[in-house]
């Protein structure tokens, strides 16, 4: 395990790189930067001032070797917006975006795990059909749609809930619960489908002939040999939900990364936004990491098969 470990440490830095380099690439892609930052009525004479100050009169060579340089020590400029330290900002905002992520995948799978675990052993019933239909409205209702519905009816209509910003847990209702109908769909369906697929091997059918209890069966055995692909699902959705967060923290005025990138963008402010970019990798990288972990501990064959490598 600790071999892997380090290897998979290793292809996270490969992919770190590779996401900054993508970053410079896409920046420059999009014009010239200098242009896309200063202001639309500056005049010349601070525009070569500004590209001078940010270092893009050097070669593209010598950018990209000092781009990537200052970006592995953490240094991605100053905000133009803020005049300080871009990663810094950025680092200020990853605490309430981790915390609404973990309250929505921690709901999603509150509600999810229990309708597909039944779901598969009702398969075809009343229960199924329900959870079933949920599910595919869970994954057809737009976020932008459902989080403001959810402020028209708690927020203005009953005045229950506050509108948006962050402060008691009664600000994480709301964006929770708009983040985690999607993934608690995507979740549902594939742990339906695990444990219909565990259900029809050999050792639960024994388990049944043994006269074991349905609820054990589907508890202890059935699903935790359906665990592996829940897992998948499950990291990937943190992922989702932690990177792809923009329009649910707009709507809600979460101060969270996702709400940043979209503040930075509006105001050409590409420090801060390339900062964004690589803390998101990087965290997606670390949960990637985390499930792979997890695998083994839910399953002793992977661990003794990461092991032997």
């Amino acid at each position: 395990m600790p071999k892997y470990i380090a290897k998979r440490l290793l292809e996270t830095i490969i992919v770190l790189f590779l996401a900054l380099s993508a970053i410079f690439v896409m920046v420059r892609m999009s014009g010239d930067p200098v242009l896309l930052m200063v202001p639309i009525d500056a005049t010349s004479e601070y525009i070569e001032e500004f590209r001078h100050s940010m270092g893009f009169d050097r070669p593209l060579p010598v950018q990209y070797v000092t781009f990537i340089a200052n970006a592995m020590r953490g240094d991605f400029g100053n905000s133009l917006r803020q005049q300080s330290g871009a990663l810094s900002i950025v680092m200020e905002r990853v605490p309430a975006s981790l915390l609404l992520t973990l309250t929505s995948i921690v709901l999603s799978l509150i509600i999810a795990i229990p309708i597909g675990v039944i779901s598969a052993y009702k398969r075809g019933g009343l229960f199924d059909k329900i959870g079933t239909l949920l599910a595919v409205l869970g994954q057809a209702i737009p976020n932008f749609w459902l989080g403001l519905m959810l402020i028209l009816a708690f927020s203005v209509m009953l005045r229950w809930l506050p509108t948006g910003g962050i402060g008691s847990w009664k600000h994480l209702i709301m964006p929770s619960i708009t983040l985690a109908a999607y993934s608690a769909a995507r979740i549902a369906r594939m742990t339906r489908s695990s444990v219909i697929e565990v259900l029809q091997t050999d050792y639960i059918r024994t388990a049944k002939s043994k006269g074991l209890h349905d609820i054990k069966i589907l508890w202890k055995h059935a699903l935790k040999n359906a665990a592996i692909p829940i897992i998948t699902i499950t990291g990937l959705q943190i992922g989702v939900i932690f990177g792809g967060a923009v329009i649910t923290e707009s709507i809600f005025s979460w101060p969270g990364l996702g709400r940043l990138v979209v503040q930075s963008i509006h105001f050409r402010d590409y420090p801060t936004v390339q900062a964004s970019i690589f803390v998101i990798a990087g965290i997606i990288c670390l949960i990637n990491l985390i499930v792979d972990i997890t695998y083994g501990i839910v399953n002793p064959e992977i661990r003794l098969e990461k092991n032997s490598d």
